[in-house]
């Protein structure tokens, strides 16, 4: 028995995990024989395009347009690589989690430390979906100044339109019914849903676009970075773990395939997700930097806050942001889903699986609801922190980790090319990691510094 099924087994009586993967997340749930090919692909989608979305336009500012798109595909073709090795080397070592392969190749301290950078990453990611759901219909403060938020500018400032009302009408009324399912498959339409919203957002940059460019309104963006100084340079690392954060999605491969009418089918469904999903990153960094330009913000759902001189701007504005706000709280429970299953694999190792102790399942729930409700209420922008995050946490899950079963290649299946591969994914998240750290922690000490002066 693998070391990771006989160390980390849920109960002395009951099978072992590889046995239950068809039956831990929907216990007690009749009519259900496997999840589909198309649902598999949503859910994985939706998984992949959360927050990410929206800075990816910046990357290709800091980047140049024709880097940027090519680093976009890389960062694809890293990721779909980095998944399929956790695909191969799980079913090599019999094991039905991510945190269980890990746990194969280097015992309970690597478990233990992927399930905190998995709770960690989710965590960060939850709590800003909150933040920016809460800018989204409340409205937010930067330097002094309000932007109002939709429900703000169509009904006024009332109680029940501050962050802190609408924010507990989105959890009970919104989060509370879709991270109460134990299957992942269960939220399959609203997965759908979600892709669709990317898309929506995608089509109305677009025609925007082209809108300007037919009336010659829009200037040609930077096809490569702009190098000053030395220090220019080495911001361009800053932008691999944001082309990470975009992409990570390892977390919940594992259930998403463990619920598979057919489980061979979880390659192409791999291959066809990160192919959708990149598609809509290229296509938003595409016509969002033609569309902004050397204006394009960190986050360009902030650029949609003015005139975008065209007809119906205002509209538009209020199409993009609400459409945007709901495909974030239907991203929420995909994330939720795999921060729980982690979170509960640290606290309680050896019990039986979550989705038979109900009791469990609603306590710790509810204990990550209320701290991530908190966490949006009383911290009012953790973008830097989100950085930190990003840099180590998110990284690590997406590529670290992976990287480091293939070379320790418990079980003799590794190839030259797997190999070799790994070692490039580690020489990328260390060396972008430390100098997108340095580089966050040196603009902290110079910003504090211009304050100080």
């Amino acid at each position: 028995m693998p070391f990771s099924d006989r160390k980390f087994r849920r109960s002395p009586k009951t099978a072992p995990l590889i046995l239950q993967r068809h039956h831990d997340d929907f216990a007690g749930e009749s009519g259900f024989d496997g999840a589909s090919f198309s649902g598999a692909v949503f859910n994985l989608s939706t998984t992949v395009v959360g927050a990410g979305i929206m800075a990816l336009p910046a990357t290709l500012k800091q980047l140049g347009m024709v880097p940027g798109l090519i680093a976009i595909i890389l960062a694809g073709v890293l990721t779909e690589f980095s998944i399929d090795m956790l695909l191969r080397f799980g079913r090599a070592s019999k094991t039905a989690s991510y945190s269980g392969l890990v746990g194969d190749a280097f015992g309970g301290a690597g478990r233990t430390l992927l399930q905190l950078c998995i709770v960690v990453n989710n965590v960060g990611m939850l709590v800003v979906y909150m933040i920016i759901i809460g800018d989204v219909l409340s409205g937010t403060w930067s330097d002094g100044v309000h932007y109002s938020g939709v429900m703000e500018e169509w009904f006024g400032r009332h109680w029940w339109t501050t962050r802190s009302s609408l924010l507990l009408l989105t959890t009970l009324l919104v989060f509370t019914p879709l991270i109460s399912f134990k299957r992942v498959d269960s939220l399959r339409y609203t997965s759908a849903l979600s892709v669709g919203l990317a898309v929506v957002f995608v089509v109305i940059t677009a025609g925007i676009t082209v809108i300007k460019m037919v009336n010659g309104s829009i200037g040609m963006p930077r096809l490569l970075p702009e190098l000053v100084d030395q220090a220019s340079f080495w911001k361009l690392f800053t932008t691999v773990p944001i082309l990470v954060t975009a992409y990570i999605c390892h977390h919940n491969i594992h259930p998403i395939e463990n619920e598979l009418k057919d489980p061979n089918q979880m390659k192409s469904i791999v291959r066809t997700s990160i192919t959708l999903c990149s598609a809509v990153y290229i296509a938003t960094s595409f016509f969002g930097i033609l569309l902004f330009g050397d204006q394009t913000l960190d986050d360009v759902l902030a650029n949609f806050d003015g005139d975008l001189g065209i007809p119906y701007s205002s509209l538009l504005n209020d199409v993009v942001r609400v459409s945007y706000g709901i495909h974030l709280m239907l991203v929420f429970p995909i994330v939720f889903f795999s921060l729980r299953l982690n979170l509960d694999g640290l606290l309680f190792p050896y019990a039986i699986p979550l989705s038979f102790d109900s009791r469990r399942f609603f306590l710790i729930t509810a204990a990550l609801m209320g701290f991530i409700f908190l966490g949006a209420n009383f911290v009012p922008n953790i973008w830097d922190a989100f950085q930190f995050t990003g840099a180590t946490a998110t990284v690590s899950v997406g590529f670290i980790f992976p990287a480091a079963v293939a070379l320790r290649d418990t079980h003799g299946t590794a190839t030259k090319n797997d190999k070799l591969v790994s070692w490039v994914m580690i020489f990328l998240a260390v060396s972008s990691s430390t100098v997108a750290i340095s580089s966050d922690i040196y603009s902290i000490f110079v910003s504090d510094e211009g304050v100080g002066s």
